[in-house]
């Protein structure tokens, strides 16, 4: 069994206290073993401020970029191994692990290559100059300078490749060390991209750090300075923001959290929408098996189409087969987690209570994997009377499983996405430009993202749940009010913005070249 040691003060630290094991989710073997209650996280946050962070500022931005390069050559040269270790502990097949490992080295190269795009300097300037004086001698400059702290990475157990790079690659592009924290469960992947990239010899010493298995004082060894950038429930966020940490020395925290995203259908969608949003639910339900936070989770369409939208979504589910990823007929595999498939049997036991039933995948698909794995079909509700169910907008099941529901007209669409007090994504299928760009303004004051898609797009957009480095990702409210990505805006939350009022003649040397 393998151990996933820690590397914490520049040494790979073995695995103490009673170890998780890490098991295949999908024939229960054992895979690995982690734990890290006897790390001195005070001595290895130190560590990584002083070596690692100062290290990465002693460079300029466009040379940490050639740094990121080279973790992306790195990270390639090892890509089957990673698609390998995602099968087996994460339960996924290939297509979806090649998203996760894929997308993570596609945003170190995005970040790469705008990073060496930046001036060739330590800090940036934020907008010009403003005059303070009457006669113009007197002047403000507001500046960026990297944090000096270190950046606590907390990671969700379903993206343990991207999920890693999406915070790590601008934060090393900011000069900010990193300590990596990821979910114990799908740890093995995170730890083996890491451990790559160390024995690459590509970072200067503590700058790329990670812990699994759970430090006692991973939160009370932070400094004021310090940044975390989390990903996971609601719940835990709620208990970290209550940290003394957090609540009383203002540690910096970026939280992506709960999400109920949505999918609109527009009044005026032809057939050739209609289908995109079939074939996008399809895909939102069973790319990871639903286990991604901007997965679609209600599908909202007009009264008078609901229940053609009904028929079509238990057509369009019915051909699906879900089972163990060895097999190559399988195109969808397991929930990451036996504890994952309790939890999602539990919410749909609960939504069966008050909704209809449009597609049961547990009595209409044969799941071939052992009974006791983590695998759990496709399930589609629907609640005729949205407005009477509002645990329906409050509840986010992390599978594959969605809502069907009807609107009366777009207002009451916009109404009902807005019920999910926050989302990370809503999508729009439509054809009238009008209409999709005035519904898209009303859905952004609630979403960190909307994806339009209208008959010009078809066969170039993204995805509704493809998160891409150029975007936004994060969302108000119950999602978390963080925003992570958005091309060089991720680098705001790695660096401290001041005002240095001054000679105008003197601020203006601090343009970099």
């Amino acid at each position: 069994m393998i151990e996933l040691t820690n590397y914490l003060g520049g040494t790979w630290q073995p695995v103490t206290g009673t170890p998780t094991i890490l098991l295949d989710p999908v024939t229960g073997a054992q895979l690995a073993q982690a734990g890290a209650q006897s790390a001195d996280m005070r001595a290895s946050y130190s560590w990584a401020r002083d070596h690692g962070g100062r290290a990465l500022r002693s460079i300029s931005y466009r040379q940490r970029a050639e740094l990121l390069t080279n973790i992306v050559d790195t990270l390639r040269a090892h890509r089957e191994k990673y698609l390998e270790i995602s099968m087996l502990n994460s339960g996924t097949v290939r297509s979806d692990s090649a998203i996760d490992v894929d997308g993570a080295i596609h945003t170190i190269a995005y970040y790469a290559k705008i990073g060496g795009a930046l001036p060739n300097s330590h800090h940036l300037v934020d907008g010009a100059p403003a005059t303070l004086s009457r006669d113009g001698s007197f002047s403000s400059q507001h500046v960026l300078v990297p944090a000096q702290g270190l950046a606590l990475l907390i990671n969700a157990f379903n993206f343990p490749a991207w999920g890693l790079w999406e915070k790590a690659a601008p934060a090393l592009l900011s000069g900010v060390p990193v300590i990596v924290k990821p979910a114990t469960a799908t740890a093995w992947l995170t730890h083996q991209m890491v451990r790559d990239v160390i024995e690459a010899n590509i970072l200067p010493p503590g700058a790329l750090n990670i812990v699994c298995g759970r430090p006692a004082e991973l939160l009370d060894a932070l400094d004021p300075l310090d940044l975390v950038s989390f990903t996971g429930s609601a719940q835990t966020a709620a208990s970290i923001r209550r940290h003394p940490r957090f609540h009383h020395d203002g540690v910096r925290l970026n939280a992506e959290t709960d999400s109920v995203n949505s999918a609109i259908l527009c009044p005026d969608a032809d057939d050739q929408i209609i289908e995109a949003l079939l074939s996008e639910v399809k895909r939102e339900l069973t790319v990871k098996s639903g286990q991604k936070c901007t997965a679609i989770r209600r599908i909202l369409v007009p009264a008078s189409s609901y229940g053609e939208i009904a028929e079509r979504l238990e057509a369009e589910f019915s051909g699906i087969s879900v089972g163990d990823p060895r097999n190559p007929d399988v195109q969808m595999g397991s929930l990451a987690s036996r504890a994952q498939k309790n939890g999602v049997q539990a919410g749909i036991r609960k939504l069966m209570q008050s909704s209809e039933v449009i597609f049961d995948g547990a009595h209409r698909i044969t799941i071939q994997a052992p009974s006791d794995s983590a695998c759990v079909a496709p399930m589609i509700f629907g609640i005729p009377n949205p407005d009477e169910h509002p645990d329906i907008h409050e509840t986010e099941i992390f599978g594959p499983v969605a809502s069907l529901m009807p609107y009366r007209d777009l207002p009451h669409a916009h109404a009902l996405a807005r019920q999910g007090m926050g989302s990370l994504v809503a999508s729009l299928y439509g054809t009238d430009p009008a209409i999709l760009m005035q519904a898209s303004l009303q859905l952004a004051e609630s979403h960190g993202r909307v994806h339009v898609i209208s008959p010009e797009v078809l066969k170039t957009h993204t995805g509704h749940g493809n998160v891409m480095p150029q975007s936004n990702h994060g969302g108000p409210g119950r999602a978390g009010g963080g925003a992570e990505l958005g091309g060089l805006r991720a680098l705001m939350f790695f660096h401290r913005c001041a005002a240095i009022q001054g000679f105008q003649a003197h601020l203006a040397t601090l343009a970099p070249p």
